[in-house]
């Protein structure tokens, strides 16, 4: 059976969209959940695990993991593993064991996943941020697979209600 692909864009005018999108997301995650982000340097995706990583009830300060590559959180009910593979090839990185985290009990966010495509499960949200100079993000979300193409047509509903409250 082909893999169901399913896609979305939507613009995050504040960092209050950030984490409204962040929070909504967090409430879908269960274990074994991966979330494939990309975006240009500073584009926001550090500010959007900070807000996902708090809706998980992630206590503290979560940085980015540039030069330790993965830190470890415990959430209220599940691990937050936050993943930076930006510094490393995908030999090195298929070294680290990824798939405990990818299929264990926690949910994971990988910072820069597009260096390391064949290592990411085939089920996974993808989403990209693009920085538009204004302050605003293009958020680009891609489900593969279950259950994230429910995510990504869960986050339409949703998002389009609520642009459309915004604006009226």
């Amino acid at each position: 059976m082909e893999q169901e692909i399913c896609r979305t864009a939507w613009v995050a005018r504040s960092l209050k969209d950030t984490a409204r999108l962040a929070e909504k997301l967090a409430s879908f995650a269960a274990p074994g959940t991966v979330i494939a982000l990309d975006g240009d340097l500073g584009a926001g995706k550090t500010t959007f695990s900070q807000h996902f990583a708090a809706a998980l009830g992630v206590r503290g300060i979560v940085n980015s993991p540039t030069f330790t590559i993965i830190k470890e959180y415990q959430g209220e009910t599940l691990p937050f593993y936050h993943m930076d593979v930006y510094r490393l090839s995908l030999e090195e990185a298929d070294e680290l064991g990824l798939d405990d985290y990818f299929y264990g009990s926690g949910v994971t966010v990988v910072e820069w996943a597009s260096l390391i495509p064949e290592l990411l499960p085939p089920d996974r949200l993808e989403l990209w941020i693009k920085s538009d100079g204004d302050g605003a993000r293009k958020m680009e979300m891609t489900g593969r697979g279950y259950p994230y193409c429910d995510w990504v047509r869960a986050w339409d509903r949703m998002g389009a209600a609520e642009d459309e409250h915004q604006q009226g």
